[in-house]
């Protein structure tokens, strides 16, 4: 049986708008032209911080972060970040004794702010405490390390087929793509986002997936 899910945070668990939102209001550029430029580097699929670059030439994404946050301006997430299905899926997998736990691309300080929500998760963890990020190898011996379940028994959720299906196809686990965020959807028909185990839509899907006997 699958024993433990894993689950992504960018618009897996946490839809995006207001971490792009605030970094619009701090360049001091329209909302709709940061996002419209996220887009077309997510198209070209390139780091998401080049579309800060092609706003500010020259800047240095690091530094100005650690400016937000010394400004009192930095990362904030509160319960309407969260999509509508993440405490119910997250409470019914745990309801029928399956490990769950969070890991994905972001700062240390995002890991402090989803832990002070106090969602119904067994360990949160972020690439910024590990210091290694997707799709790296390591990030993924992290997550093994992190649910203390045999890879095969663990499935791992995201959106971004490159960075979340392939390299955990590639370090042993089970995979399911959701289908939702620019990366999700720009993606979801290639060959990266077919491979996955299961494709869905919401996560509430997970509670069927997780009552099939992994091989």
């Amino acid at each position: 049986m699958i024993e433990a899910v894993v689950f992504d945070i960018g618009e897996t668990l946490v839809h995006d708008d207001r971490y792009w939102a605030s970094w619009a209001d701090w360049l001091g550029v329209p909302r709709h032209t940061l996002s419209a430029l996220i887009g077309a580097v997510v198209a070209q699929g390139r780091d998401n911080a080049d579309a800060l670059r092609l706003l500010r030439p020259g800047i240095d994404p690091p530094a100005e972060y650690a400016a937000r946050e010394a400004a009192g301006r930095g990362e904030h997430l509160a319960e309407t970040d969260l999509y509508p299905d993440v405490r119910p899926t997250l409470s019914a997998l745990r309801a029928r004794r399956i490990g769950v736990f969070v890991a994905g691309n972001q700062s240390a300080r995002a890991a402090e702010l989803l832990r002070a929500l106090d969602l119904p998760a067994d360990a949160i963890a972020t690439s910024g405490e590990w210091g290694v990020s997707k799709p790296h190898r390591k990030f993924f011996d992290h997550v093994m390390a992190l649910t203390g379940r045999a890879p095969h028994r663990t499935v791992y959720v995201g959106d971004y087929p490159a960075v979340d299906i392939t390299p955990a196809r590639a370090a042993g686990l089970r995979t399911a793509h959701i289908r939702r965020g620019p990366w999700g959807h720009l993606w979801a028909d290639t060959p990266e986002a077919a491979a996955a185990d299961w494709r869905i839509d919401s996560l509430t899907e997970l509670t069927t997936i997780t009552e099939i006997t992994a091989p």
